[in-house]
């Protein structure tokens, strides 16, 4: 399955929109696109949200990539993952990851 990204701004927020999978096949796309996210975001001064509802899994590639946007992000950005499945859940808790984002049910939750 391809991965599909959009972005969309909602509330002085960038909402960054992946669908599908990011596995092995799709993981450099997940990761140029989010990149390019952090960049629109850090230079509009908005918090970067990743509506995770549309995607189906992550592998460890995707982390990565996450850990690299968070780096590019620095202090002046912040990251929220929203509503991932119960199995990314899972994978960012394992990971811990869920001690370096914030993970929200929702879009419009607050971080």
């Amino acid at each position: 399955m391809d991965l599909v990204w959009r972005v969309r701004t909602a509330g002085g927020r960038l909402v960054g929109e992946p669908a599908g999978r990011v596995d092995e096949t799709t993981w450099e796309a997940f990761s140029a696109h989010l990149t390019a996210a952090v960049r629109e975001a850090s230079a509009a001064g908005a918090p970067l949200i990743l509506d995770l509802s549309q995607l189906d899994y992550m592998s460890s590639r995707g982390l990565r990539a996450l850990t690299i946007a968070r780096r590019e992000a620095g202090a002046q950005t912040s990251i929220t993952l929203a509503a991932p499945n119960a199995r990314m859940r899972e994978i960012f808790a394992i990971s811990r990851y869920d001690k370096l984002f914030a993970i929200v049910d929702d879009v419009d939750s607050d971080a």
